[in-house]
């Protein structure tokens, strides 16, 4: 039985060429049903709700007054994006979001016209939609940038970087300014809308422009005077000073879910010669679903829904989530060592942090999104006898990685970096895969790089990298739940570069390091079953590398392979440097390297991910297999 909405205004509309054809006063309608279906379709996809419930308005209006896609609009990270994909296009696809093979859950050019620029990491928009603005101007084609940015992407420096870069773009570039949090609007209604439609309307302009021109002839000095006099005066009013000293003209706030006051300014802006313009539009998280309303998070990001109810389908229990394993960890430890502090970037809950500021609010900081200011925060107070955690996604800690090697590294400065989401996520895709860390880390002098095989190995290396001083040390860990071993209430302090056998065998060696430890163990038990008698080594550490370790096992097996949630230039290139620097290949020893393929893959199930990235135990066999040239490689096992 289809339970879906009924939308027979929305069904009409395919693309923004179908959107134009309706009447102002349907824009309404087809609103709310457009956020029906948007609920419905999350609900059956999980993935990120209510920042796409607070643009359901600001979606529609945008497609209906600018040319789109002629006019390039630039969704800032992107995952409000999901009422614009099912107006352009992909609405026959909705419920395949952040699926294997489907819609991603962000903006991908190689999804749709509609789609110009590519995100998921925030605080792109206004650098990109600049872009697109001169690129247009410089070749005198027609096409404006328009950036919706949110509140919380405004807290990082590169949208400042490019709003005090913009002024050239003139009336090309547009910046909606999405305030959903209230962190910066003044009260909103319809005084605050009659000022915003005024001062954006043709009549306000043209006065201002004539007033200008005459002030002009009066002297540089009268005509600034009086230019700085009526922005003030404007600023005053509307609250938009410190948007006007970076050279934009600020037109709100403005009620981003009443059309009646959205249409007319976004005219207004569109028709007018003045710019670079910056609209204020006030929205609410989660607008007209009550569960997201009411709920804290506001349902950033959901699993599967009751649409009816709200209620998420919950996991079926099992392993505490690797995040809470280091947050609750990490505030164990600073129960007794008062120089323990924590660093987020906006990712509170994501990296476990919230544990730790539960316990001690005090030393927690979250700096938003910022991880450049963060790593260099952390440097500050580890300068100054501090013990910081930097705790950041690897995916987002690519995103400071000078202030790594520069404020942090070359100082030698004891910064504790907590990286999470290493290695291959699922349904968020290739943007927020932690495929790099490994690489760009162990690459600079002075860093100790760890990675942890299982929830117990991660408790460890937090109390280690706590009591470490003597530079930076990071160590990673994934998403997800942990593997179900016991966390020892009496911590190890992991000997800084040592590895563990975990089983003794004779002919090959897995080198593991990380996650990939249970299915390097099944690999070693089919290998067995053939024969081939096999050592699992967890090295621990990809920087300093146990090199007792690794040349005792060179030296007493036929095979070694490594095998790593990283992409090359990791741990496997490494140990081959190792290798070939002292010799140890040069008598016939076999080496091989797994890794994640030289790619970026697209959203998926985990197990298929890695599936797909050949890091699964059957791949390490045929590796094994391939380098012994044995007959069973490739073959499956027939069964019986």
């Amino acid at each position: 039985m289809n339970t879906r909405p009924k939308t027979p205004l929305l069904d009409t509309v395919d693309t923004p060429d179908d959107l134009r054809k309706l009447k102002k006063e349907q824009l309404r309608q087809l609103s709310d049903e457009l956020r029906e279906e948007m609920i419905d379709a999350v609900g059956t996809t999980g993935g990120h709700l209510g920042s796409g419930l607070g643009v359901v308005e600001l979606t529609t209006a945008i497609h209906y007054v600018f040319d789109t896609p002629t006019d390039k609009l630039v969704w800032d990270v992107g995952h409000q994006c999901y009422p614009h994909k099912i107006l352009t296009g992909r609405r026959d696809r909705i419920r395949t979001l952040r699926q294997g093979g489907g819609l991603s859950g962000f903006t991908k050019r190689a999804e749709s016209e509609y789609d110009p620029f590519g995100a998921a990491h925030s605080s792109t928009s206004i650098s990109a939609a600049l872009g697109f603005a001169m690129a247009n101007k410089m070749q005198n084609r027609p096409g404006r940038g328009i950036a919706v940015i949110g509140d919380g992407a405004m807290s990082a420096g590169m949208a400042y970087e490019a709003m005090n870069n913009a002024e050239q773009a003139g009336n090309r570039l547009v910046v909606i300014l999405n305030d959903n949090d209230m962190s910066i609007a003044p009260p909103v209604g319809g005084l605050s809308a009659y000022l915003a439609r005024m001062v954006s309307s043709s009549e306000y302009l043209g006065l201002r422009s004539m007033a200008s021109k005459i002030a002009r002839k009066m002297g540089r000095r009268v005509w600034g005077g009086l230019e700085k006099a009526e922005e003030y005066a404007r600023g005053m009013v509307t609250g938009g000073t410190m948007f006007e000293e970076l050279g934009f003209y600020y037109v709100g706030p403005i009620d981003g879910h009443n059309l009646d006051h959205l249409i007319p300014v976004l005219e207004n802006v569109r028709d007018s010669e003045q710019g670079p313009v910056l609209i204020h539009v006030v929205t609410t998280k989660g607008k007209g679903y009550a569960p997201a309303e009411n709920s804290a998070d506001k349902y950033h990001g959901v699993a599967k829904f009751d649409v009816v109810t709200g209620e998420q389908k919950k996991s079926s229990g099992g392993p505490p989530a690797y995040q809470n394993v280091f947050g609750e960890t990490l505030a164990k430890l600073a129960d007794t060592d008062p120089r323990i502090c924590a660093i987020t970037a906006a990712m509170p809950s994501g990296t476990g942090v919230d544990k730790f500021a539960k316990a001690h609010p005090d030393k927690a900081f979250d700096v938003g999104i910022a991880e450049q200011h963060g790593v260099t925060f952390a440097a500050g107070l580890a300068a100054e006898g501090m013990r910081p955690f930097a705790a950041i996604y690897s995916t987002f800690l690519q995103r400071a990685y000078d202030q790594v090697v520069h404020d942090v590294a070359i100082q030698n400065l004891p910064v504790r970096f907590a990286i999470d989401r290493a290695g291959l996520v699922g349904a968020d895709g290739c943007t927020h895969a932690g495929s790099f860390d490994i690489t760009y880390l162990a690459t600079l002098p002075n860093m100790v790089v760890m990675a942890a095989a299982d929830e117990a190995e991660l408790a460890h290396m937090t109390y280690t990298a706590a009591e470490y001083d003597d530079g930076p040390i990071a160590f990673r860990y994934p998403r997800g739940s942990g593997t179900g071993v016991e966390i020892p209430e009496k911590l190890e302090k992991l000997e800084i570069g040592k590895g563990r056998i975990v089983r003794e065998g004779s002919k090959v060696a897995i080198l593991s390091l990380g996650a990939r430890l249970e299915e390097a163990k099944k690999a070693a038990d089919q290998l067995e079953a053939k024969g081939l008698s096999t050592t699992v080594a967890d090295l621990r550490f990809a920087k300093p590398l146990d090199t007792a370790l690794i040349e005792k096992l060179m030296r007493s097996h036929e095979v070694v392979v490594t095998v790593e949630e990283g992409a090359i230039g990791g741990l496997g290139a490494h140990v081959l440097t190792y290798a070939s620097d002292n010799g140890l290949t040069d008598a016939g020893l076999k080496v091989r390297t797994m890794r994640l393929p030289d790619v970026f893959q697209d959203q998926d199930d985990p197990a298929k991910q890695y599936d797909e990235a050949g890091l699964n135990a059957p791949h390490i066999v045929d590796t094994v297999l391939n380098a012994l040239r044995h007959n069973s490689a490739g073959v499956e096992e027939a069964r019986a």
